[in-house]
């Protein structure tokens, strides 16, 4: 009987991309690290890349260009030929395939949310879509139960509607898309609000109300004269019997002390 080394046969790869490589990794591993151990890890990552670019084939849904996904799946393929260790005796592509697609995941999750949603989150969202399509499968999910996902993949119901909440964070609208049909449509920034002045004038008069209660009544009923019955100075220091330039001081030293206050019980 032949003795055969462990590196000698191997197993067919289910693709044409898998180059034997066995060799350059055993003298990888012989090396100290330098220039020479560099450049034959360069040279396996070329040797591996058509599978690298198969691999990152498999997740272009058109959410992102194949070469940006070709990129991140060669950041796999670099980091699975640093760290594999051929005296393990696994196969390198058996290591190298769930490295790099680890590393296509890691891109989708930290990088194409529409919204920052926590890893946690984004895992429930997996769980919760997978649950839903296998017990929906005719509507393609969203027509389950919550209690119904929640037995089926044993998170609590709190967890399935944290998990269906996110389904909606992955993409974004356009303000201007079109909501509505035909005469009807309008866009979502039509359904927005805007900031609205008369808040701000309720709380500024609720601000004033104890302290125009505190005035003297003479002051009070010089700012009621002009601020709500709008007479001019002349015609309330006519009733008041002073002068105008009198009444222009009292209003002006009455509207600087209540600013004052404000200012002080906002600070």
């Amino acid at each position: 009987m032949t003795h055969v080394g462990m590196y000698s046969t191997r197993r067919k790869p289910p693709h044409d991309d898998g180059p034997d490589t066995s060799a350059e990794f055993r003298r990888i591993a012989s090396l100290p690290e330098g220039p020479d151990r560099s450049a034959l890890r360069q040279e396996v990552v070329c040797a591996w890349m058509p599978m690298a670019a198969r691999l990152a084939g498999r997740f272009s849904k058109g959410r992102e260009p194949l070469e940006d996904l070709r990129q991140v799946a060669q950041v796999g393929l670099v980091k699975a030929v640093s760290r594999f260790d051929p005296d393990l005796g696994t196969a390198f592509e058996a290591f190298a395939i769930p490295t790099i697609v680890g590393e296509l995941k890691r891109h989708f999750r930290d990088n194409l949310w529409a919204v920052h949603v926590p890893r946690r989150v984004q895992e429930l969202r997996i769980l919760v879509r997978a649950a839903d399509r296998a017990l929906s499968p005719s509507t393609d999910g969203g027509g389950s139960a919550v209690s119904e996902i929640a037995a089926v993949t044993g998170l609590t119901e709190q967890e399935v509607r944290t998990g269906q909440g996110a389904q909606h964070s992955w993409s974004t609208l356009s303000m201007e898309a079109a909501h509505g049909h035909y005469d009807d449509a309008y866009s979502l920034a039509e359904t927005l609000g805007c900031a609205e002045p008369g808040f701000d004038r309720i709380v500024d008069r609720e601000a004033l109300r104890p302290l125009l209660r505190a005035l003297p009544e003479r002051d009070r009923r010089i700012l009621y004269l002009r601020f709500f019955c709008e007479m001019n100075q002349s015609n309330i220091g006519e009733e008041l019997g002073m002068s105008q330039m009198h009444v222009s001081r009292l209003i002006r030293r009455i509207c600087e002390s209540l600013r004052d206050q404000v200012m002080a019980e906002a600070a």
